[in-house]
């Protein structure tokens, strides 16, 4: 066997420090900032941030907005998925250019989508809702919704690849058996995808909780609906005096993305391998 062309091993040196450069000054740097930030005031002051009744309220609005924000994503992202990679039918292009969405709309103008949908004075369907005494905007439904707008295509996207490469044979076969819809989602796809499928609610729930834009837009920054990066800002701002409690909460979002950094990895191994065999199973089936 012949080897390919490679590079010179000066050229492999320079990108790689190149790269390990880039790494420290745009991630590692910035982690490093906000751990020294945190604890600027030592450990006491750390705890104390993090025992403020607004940071509780904050991390605990985060989490019910993920909460529902990711199954919902979960459950249209099986359904979208499966739905494109198994059947044929007109618009499948345009199905999927729009779960994509979300990637190119910035999420501040996604907010002022919902604002002019269901906002309570301007809101096409605002004047309804009021009289209804349904409130959406400036509430925690505005926030699910804005947060589950900028975060439903990652399943969906995760999925598609792995579903695409693994065809229809399998629940064909199930079908022909006599297994129904539902036994053959569960015994035979869903075994399939587990791994993809844990990707890509790993970088939907990250994403969820992170959100910055759309949630600022829809909540208005109304007393008591913060999340944590809308809480992290208002800390930033009101404290001038001292920016621990700032980086203390934000400290919080640092570790869960370390935590899912760490987890994502794990998994991508896994979701890698289950890809390659699905794309090696069909050139063999073909």
């Amino acid at each position: 066997m012949r080897r390919g062309p490679t590079e010179p091993w000066f050229v492999r040196a320079m990108l790689i420090m190149i790269t390990v450069v880039i790494l420290l000054f745009i991630l590692v740097l910035p982690l490093a900032v906000v751990a020294h930030e945190a604890m600027a005031d030592g450990w006491a002051a750390y705890k104390d941030a993090l025992k403020d009744p607004g940071t509780w309220s904050a991390i605990k609005l985060t989490l019910i907005t993920a909460a529902i924000a990711v199954p919902a994503n979960t459950l249209f992202g099986i359904a979208a998925a499966w739905c494109i990679s198994k059947f044929q039918f007109r618009g499948k292009s345009l199905l999927t250019a729009l779960i994509d969405l979300p990637f190119a709309v910035s999420p501040v103008v996604a907010g002022l989508v919902f604002v002019l949908l269901f906002g309570p004075q301007r809101g096409y369907f605002g004047p309804w809702l009021a009289a209804h005494n349904i409130r959406i905007i400036f509430e925690i439904p505005g926030i699910v919704l804005a947060t589950a707008f900028v975060t439903f295509p990652f399943v969906a996207r995760e999925l598609l690849p792995l579903m695409e490469a693994q065809g229809s044979d399998e629940e064909q076969a199930a079908r022909v058996l006599g297994a129904s819809g539902l036994q053959t989602f569960f015994r035979v796809t869903l075994p399939n995808i587990k791994w993809g499928l844990l990707y890509g609610v790993l970088l939907c729930n990250a994403r969820a909780m992170g959100e910055f834009g759309a949630v600022a837009v829809v909540s208005a920054n109304v007393q008591g609906q913060f999340t944590v990066p809308l809480y992290v800002q208002q800390l930033y701002d009101t404290n001038l005096m001292s920016t621990v409690p700032a980086f203390a909460v934000a400290s919080v979002l640092a570790i869960l993305g370390l935590v899912t950094l760490i987890i994502k990895t794990l998994v991508e191994a896994k979701y890698a391998r289950e890809l390659k065999l699905a794309a090696q199973e069909k050139k063999v089936a073909a």
